[in-house]
């Protein structure tokens, strides 16, 4: 299968690639490479998936309507695996714009490259924050 991964410099995002690699499969990797988090973790995090054969990487903000449109019209992807997000809720209050660029307007760029595409699969996961299990409220 031929899996496109964003988010793919993140710990998860590189995990997974590392593991569709191992099992056979090409990956096709995107990220941004903002500076949220160290950049050179994210180098580093690459570097160890870019030693697969099968993995290519792209830098490419999912909020660039235009690299994304081309991205899709230019490979045919079995599926794709939505990591990429912009984290942080209080990083959202001091910065709104970067989180409404990547997490709504990224996503949105991702599901029209996919219903375009006709992709078959697409899984999406965020893990910036789970609330329910604190009982003080307001969550801290």
């Amino acid at each position: 299968m031929k899996i496109m991964i964003t988010g793919v410099a993140g710990f998860i995002g590189s995990t997974l690639a590392i593991r569709l690699l191992e099992r056979g499969d090409t990956v096709y990797g995107i990220d941004n490479m903002n500076d949220y988090y160290s950049v050179a973790l994210k180098q580093a995090r690459l570097a160890r998936v870019a030693k697969h054969a099968n993995f290519t990487f792209q830098k490419l903000d999912i909020a660039e309507r235009a690299g994304m449109a081309g991205l899709f019209q230019e490979n045919r992807f079995d599926a794709v695996m939505h990591l990429a997000a912009q984290a942080g809720v209080r990083y959202s209050l001091a910065n709104p714009h970067a989180y409404v660029d990547a997490n709504l307007v990224g996503f949105v760029n991702l599901l029209e490259g996919c219903r375009h595409s006709k992709i078959g699969h697409l899984v999406f996961a965020s893990s910036s924050s789970v609330y329910g299990a604190n009982t003080k409220l307001p969550f801290s």
